[in-house]
């Protein structure tokens, strides 16, 4: 997907063109809150567990689909 256009709410202007996305905007919402957490706990593991509520199986498996994602653009989920 190429994104066309940036539109400013605030002033109403519009920019038009061909614009490349970074990877990190390849993510959803989930992965990217995920992301968030494990940067802020340093990569501690224990801590993401803690902060999100979800088992190690499921920090590890979260962050393998963020891996995936950025190296190839694969690996949505839900």
């Amino acid at each position: 997907m190429n994104v066309t256009a940036l539109d400013c709410s605030n002033c109403d202007t519009t920019i038009t063109g061909s614009f490349s996305r970074d990877k990190f905007s390849r993510l959803n919402e989930k992965q990217l809150k995920f992301v968030e957490v494990f940067i802020k706990s340093r990569g501690n593991i224990k801590e993401v567990e803690r902060e999100m509520g979800i088992s190690y199986p499921t920090v590890r498996s979260r962050l393998d689909e963020v891996v995936d994602v950025l190296q190839d653009g694969s690996g949505e989920s839900s």
